[in-house]
C-alpha cells in the first residue's frame, strides 16, 4: 500500500490553506471567523458521527481497549515529560504537547479500512470511541494549568469533549444518526476535515518552529518514533491477534489530529506554532506509517 497517498490530500489542504490566507482577500479576519465555526459547530459534530457510526463491543475488543489506552496514556506521560527538558518554555509545550498523542480520525478510518475492511473499521471505532475522550481531556490539561482558566471549567465547556462523551453515551444507549439526516450529517463532517486543514494552514508561520526547536523535536519524536514503538511493546504484552495488531501499529503511527491547532487557538495559545507541527507530523506520517505496518508488524 502506497501510504502517502492516504497522506497527500491533508497536506495538499494545509498548503492551500496557506495560500489562500497570504496571497488573497481571505486574509486571517476571514479565518478566524472559519476557526470558531469548525471548533464550535462542525468538528463536533464530525466526532459525534464517527462515534455513533458502528455499535461498539467493549468486551469483544477489551484486549485492544487496554493496548490502545495504555499506547496513549504512556504517550500523554512522554509529552508531558518534555515540559521538564532544558530551555523548554512552558507556554509553547502547553500548546504543542497535545500533537504528541493525538490522531487524525479520519486517516486511521481510510487506512483501516484499505487494511483489514468492514471487520478492522469497527475495531478502529472502538479505539477512536475510547481514546478521543482521553487525549481531549490530556490536551485541555496543560493548557488550562497554565492559564487563567480552570480545568474543569475548560472541560465542561470544551465541545471536543462534550462532542465525544454525548458519542459514547449515544452509542452504548443505541442510538442510530437516522437514514434521512445522515447525508446532511456526512458533509458536515468532511467540511469540517476540508475547512480544519485548510484553516491551520491559513495559521502556519513555518518560522515560530525554530523558536521552539526542543519542543517541536519532542513532542514529534513522540509521536512517530515513540508511539509505534511503545505500540508494539503493546501488541506483546497484551497477546493481541494479527487483525488486532495491525489495527494498533496503524493507530499508533498517525499524523496529530488537525483540530491540534483550533484548541490551541481558540484557548488563547500559540496556533501557528502548533499549525507548522500539524504540518511537519503531516509529512512524518509518510514514514511513521510504513514504519509501523512494514518494520513493526
Amino acid at each position: 500500500m502506497n501510504y502517502a497517498q492516504l497522506l497527500i490530500p491533508d497536506f495538499a489542504l494545509i498548503v492551500c490553506g496557506f495560500l489562500v490566507c497570504r496571497y488573497t482577500a481571505l486574509n486571517r479576519t476571514v479565518w478566524t471567523q472559519v476557526e470558531s465555526l469548525v471548533y464550535y459547530f462542525l468538528f463536533p459534530v464530525l466526532l459525534f458521527q464517527s462515534i455513533v457510526r458502528s455499535p461498539l463491543d467493549l468486551v469483544a475488543a477489551s484486549g485492544l481497549i487496554g493496548a490502545g489506552v495504555g499506547t496513549v496514556l504512556v504517550g500523554v506521560a512522554l509529552s508531558y515529560a518534555i515540559a521538564w527538558l532544558p530551555g523548554v518554555s512552558t507556554h509553547d509545550h502547553a500548546s504543542a504537547a497535545q500533537v504528541a498523542f493525538r490522531f487524525n480520525s479520519f486517516i486511521a478510518l481510510a487506512i483501516t479500512e484499505r487494511l483489514a475492511g468492514a471487520e478492522g473499521l469497527l475495531l478502529i471505532a472502538v479505539l477512536i470511541g475510547v481514546c478521543v475522550p482521553l487525549c481531549n481531556v490530556a490536551a485541555v490539561w496543560p493548557m488550562a494549568r497554565h492559564s487563567d482558566r480552570g480545568f474543569m471549567k475548560e472541560l465542561v465547556r470544551n465541545p471536543l469533549i462534550l462532542a465525544t462523551a454525548g458519542g459514547l453515551f449515544a452509542n452504548l444507549a443505541g442510538f442510530q444518526i437516522p437514514v434521512w439526516a445522515e447525508p446532511t450529517v456526512t458533509r458536515i463532517g468532511q467540511a469540517s476535515l476540508a475547512l480544519g486543514l485548510m484553516a491551520a494552514g491559513a495559521g502556519m508561520q513555518i518560522g515560530q518552529l525554530a523558536s521552539a526547536r526542543t519542543v517541536a523535536a519532542g513532542v514529534l519524536t513522540v509521536r512517530h518514533l515513540l508511539m509505534p514503538l511503545i505500540a508494539w511493546g503493546m501488541v506483546v504484552a497484551f497477546r493481541l491477534n494479527p487483525l488486532q495488531a495491525t489495527v494498533l501499529l496503524a493507530f499508533s503511527a498517525l499524523p496529530t489530529a488537525s483540530s491540534c491547532y483550533v484548541l490551541a487557538q481558540r484557548m488563547g495559545y500559540n496556533g501557528p506554532f502548533v499549525a507548522g507541527l500539524i504540518t511537519l507530523s503531516t509529512l512524518l506520517g509518510m514514514v511513521s506509517l510504513p514504519f509501523a505496518l512494514s518494520v513493526l508488524r
